[in-house]
């Protein structure tokens, strides 16, 4: 009795002790506001995570994996692969793209979240969150886990923009803005702009099946959240021209990710069909015609992981990263990186972004980088380029060979890795020598035509693509059973020619918002 009196009393005396530390604990970061900005070797680093699919830890069995994996296979997989990508690129945020848990076989919300993000939180680096379309099918609702969330520390996440909380759709709607780099002159100015969207989890409109998307109340909130941070980057102190480039995240991709197949994106492969809803929410038009957002990122299809680029936009997957979410044996669990470069001016300071990359990391035994590339590059002024280079020609420092290549690259349109195979081989300067090359006699203007209806055909004909890189059809893989019915019906009503022009709002009181177009004219 004794005994039992003795353990009662240290239990209470560890319970008291432990509340206390959590009075005194420091507030989390995200309730600080804490300030982004790029570093002092001029970049932004971004690791993005999709589909982890947590479950209980160490008791949940993995999905597709090697038989010689099976054994020892568990959501622990999961929590060592980030740990290691971590250390591996030491991002200065991480974003989770939804599916951060796999909502019907969790005990407990609250515990499977912290689970899932504790290999963030142990970093101490700040880190933002969005739902997928399983996290809210355990025990918690959309707006408890994203309250939840906001509570952990080192979050940026919140459950919706203070501004438009009385009127946007979904749960963890966001902006981020990252600030030059200390010590430049442009440390107190968001450089690079961040939006993260709840595209939802299922439809709730009568007669409309499947997957959910971007309502029209989230569109209003982007574009105007988008022309506001415009205005701060044009004005003083230090005003810039145009917009500051911008990056969104989300978890359902778009429909016209279905353009994209493993042959026509820029890099990455597409292995299963595009979990998208059944119709067009516009927000692809939204994104272009502001022009600011250059690559939206998503997860969802766990066996895409392609980045390819229409109207300017690039449209990437993350790629699956959770071990007890569906995947491809033999295919390694992946995860993207997304890198913003700073120019940097004459006098040795930093200044406004010049270009975007990203690559991926494999969890395979040397976390292989595959995949790099560059998204966007910022169109650099040729005058002033082409005085330096004269300047420099003249003191003898390049050859004239030099100066006119330099001449020739700053004079047109920046090519990315995304959008240069588009660009025709010939031009109305071509040579003799180099249309012998192409094997055609046609002078370069007709051949130029040629190719782009040739081109128009081919993209009409590719809506929907067929194929991997292999030249197999792509399929929903045996392992993700557990979307099959919503596949199903979103593959039923998926017409021949994607994406359609169908429109969708989502909830009743968007009548009295602004309207978006939402037919995207190729």
């Amino acid at each position: 009795m004794a005994d039992n009196k003795r353990t009662s009393m240290f239990d209470f005396f560890l319970l008291s002790v432990f509340l206390v530390c959590l009075c005194l604990a420091p507030v989390p970061m995200s309730a600080q506001g804490r300030k982004l900005s790029f570093g002092v070797n001029g970049q932004f680093k971004i690791l993005q995570v999709a589909d982890m699919h947590y479950a209980n830890g160490a008791t949940t069995r993995c999905q597709n994996v090697l038989s010689s994996q099976l054994a020892h296979c568990s959501d622990l997989n999961t929590t060592a692969f980030m740990s290691r990508v971590i250390a591996a690129e030491k991002p200065d945020l991480i974003v989770f793209t939804g599916d951060n848990i796999f909502g019907s076989d969790v005990k407990g919300a609250v515990k499977s979240m912290n689970a899932a993000f504790a290999p963030a939180i142990a970093a101490k680096i700040p880190w933002v969150a969005v739902l997928g379309n399983h996290d809210q099918e355990s025990t918690l609702s959309r707006k408890e886990l994203m309250k939840h969330i906001v509570k952990l520390p080192n979050t940026l996440s919140k459950v919706n923009p203070p501004e438009a909380a009385h009127y946007i759709d979904g749960f963890g709607n966001n902006n981020l803005q990252i600030h030059g780099a200390a010590e430049s002159s442009l440390h107190n100015k968001s450089v690079l702009n961040l939006y993260f969207l709840d595209s939802g989890d299922y439809s709730s409109v009568h007669n409309i099946k499947g997957y959910d998307w971007i309502k029209t109340s989230q569109q209003f909130w982007f574009d105007q959240t988008s022309k506001r941070l415009q205005r701060e980057y044009n004005k003083e102190p230090n005003p810039q021209q145009g917009a500051a480039p911008g990056l969104a995240y989300f978890h359902i991709p778009l429909r016209e990710f279905w353009f994209f197949n493993s042959k026509n994106a820029a890099k990455g492969v597409r292995q299963e069909v595009t979990g998208s809803a059944t119709i067009n929410s516009g927000f692809f038009t939204t994104l272009v015609t502001r022009g600011d957002v250059k690559s939206v990122f998503v997860g969802h299809d766990h066996l895409n992981d392609f980045c390819g680029e229409l109207k300017g936009l690039n449209l990437c997957y993350g790629g699956g990263f959770g071990y007890h979410a569906y995947g491809k044996a033999g295919w390694e669990r992946r995860a993207r990186v997304v890198v913003a470069d700073l120019n940097k001016k004459g006098t040795g300071s930093w200044g406004d972004v010049k270009s975007i990359r990203t690559w991926k990391r494999l969890d395979d035994q040397h976390l292989s980088v595959i995949d790099e590339q560059v998204l966007w590059t910022r169109n650099v002024n040729p005058s002033i380029l082409i005085f330096f280079e004269i300047k420099s020609f003249n003191a003898g420092q390049i050859t004239a060979e030099s100066f006119s290549l330099v001449h020739k690259q700053t004079a047109e349109p920046s090519v990315t890795d995304g959008n240069k195979k588009k660009r025709s081989a010939a031009d109305s300067s071509t040579s003799i020598d180099a249309q012998a090359r192409t094997g055609s006699d046609e002078p370069p203007r007709k051949k130029k035509k040629k190719e782009k209806k040739k081109r128009k055909k081919s993209i009409k004909g590719q809506s929907e693509p067929i194929e991997d890189a292999e030249g197999n059809e792509p399929v929903v893989h045996e392992g993700s059973s557990r979307d099959a019915a919503t596949r199903a019906v979103v593959e039923r009503a998926t017409p021949s020619v994607a994406p359609p022009t169908a429109t969708g709002g989502g909830s009743v009181s968007e009548e009295r918002r602004i309207k978006f177009r939402d037919r995207v004219e190729f």
